[in-house]
């Protein structure tokens, strides 16, 4: 099945605290069925001091539900993907404008 999300889409987070917040997607994992948004979903993690690096808490973006992201058209508005032909080739288009993404 064609993924509707792919790395590098800009999304919208449809639920949860980053609700109505933008990013662009960095890396999915198609099998959990999750993605990692830059700057979204962000948790603190406190990483040990070691020989090669500093300790201290660092701020990462965690993973959020692919059902919790909708992709951005050109209007700036949350959209669905769907699929159509365009001669041989299948292109995702944005269900709202029509536009090939």
């Amino acid at each position: 099945m064609a993924a509707k999300l792919r790395k590098g889409d800009n999304v919208v987070v449809l639920t949860g605290k980053d609700k109505g917040k933008t990013g662009a997607i960095s890396s999915i994992d198609p099998k959990s069925g999750k993605a990692i948004v830059d700057g979204l979903n962000i948790a603190i993690r406190h990483t040990k001091q070691s020989q090669a690096t500093q300790g201290g808490r660092t701020p990462k973006a965690m993973p959020i539900q692919l059902s919790n992201l909708a992709i951005v058209d050109k209007n700036g508005k949350a959209t669905r993907v769907g699929f159509r032909m365009d001669g041989d080739n299948k292109v995702r288009f944005a269900k709202t404008t029509g536009d090939a993404i």
